[in-house]
């Protein structure tokens, strides 16, 4: 049986430690070059206003979160603005059915003719529109986002090798466990030592050489966007602070000091 639990530790220490070095290469290799410095690395969108980083905010939430995190912000930028009404049951209502922008224009072209819709509804909608995918090819283009072919990668890898350094230290205290009264298991002990060693050195390289590990911003992204912490700016509108909206996009819902537009989205699948 300690035989059985020794090449589980193995199997999966190995598979793990292979599957994130090889997430790591992909985007090291797939990942478009950034551009030369002076260059203009993103063409400015008509109605995206940009921030001191040189990203727009949908830009931020995209390279903080996916299109997912895209579609929470704009909904609460139209919120904020008093165009939508979002609920804390999770239902978008239209209340100006005019966007300012193309993202805007397809949250309301996600809630439909009706007016009202629930939010993780328009959420998947947005996350196919046209204009979405147009914020993610810029950022891919200029070098910032990771493309399709490598997400989702690192972060999914680095789980898997926490997940196995957890099942070798289980598997040999399982074997300490069953062996029998008075025999000597230090010998085999010592071979698991060999599988948790190349877990936590791969996950401790990982944490020093790629973290954060982020699924949709490469490293030269992640560089470009602000510290949630500082980011305060002119506001968007009298009814949005830039403070705010920077702090959902870059943190997520949770981060949202408003009740109601937290309990909006958490209730919806956010």
């Amino acid at each position: 049986m300690s035989l059985l639990f020794l090449l589980v530790a193995w199997s999966v220490a190995v598979l793990s430690c292979a599957l994130l070095c090889r997430a790591a290469v992909a985007a090291a290799h797939l990942t478009p070059p950034v551009p030369r410095a002076g260059a203009q690395a993103l063409p400015a969108p008509a109605a995206a206003e940009r921030r001191g980083s040189g990203l727009t905010l949908y830009e931020m939430a995209y390279l903080s979160g996916g299109p997912h995190r895209l579609a929470d912000v704009v909904l609460v930028l139209m919120a904020q603005k008093r165009r939508l009404l979002l609920a804390d049951t999770g239902w978008a209502t239209v209340v100006d059915p005019v966007g300012t922008d193309a993202v805007e224009r397809a949250a309301l072209t996600a809630i439909g003719p009706d007016g009202q819709r629930r939010i993780p509804a328009v959420r998947d909608a947005l996350v196919s529109d046209d204009a979405v995918r147009q914020v993610a090819d810029r950022l891919e283009t200029a070098g910032l986002a990771l493309p399709a072919a490598v997400r989702p990668g690192i972060s999914g890898a680095v789980r898997l090798v926490r997940g196995a350094a957890l099942v070798v230290l289980l598997s040999a205290v399982a074997t300490y466990w069953r062996a029998a009264p008075g025999a000597d298991s230090g010998p085999v002990l010592a071979w698991f030592a060999v599988p948790l060693i190349l877990t936590l050195g791969t996950w401790a390289a990982a944490r020093f050489e790629l973290h954060p590990y982020s699924d949709w911003a490469t490293t030269a992204g992640e560089r470009q966007l602000p510290d949630a912490a500082g980011s305060h700016g002119a506001p968007d509108s009298p009814a949005a602070p830039a403070g705010s909206l920077i702090t959902l996009a870059l943190r997520g819902p949770a981060a949202l000091t408003d009740p109601t537009l937290r309990a909006a989205l958490h209730s919806s699948g956010a």
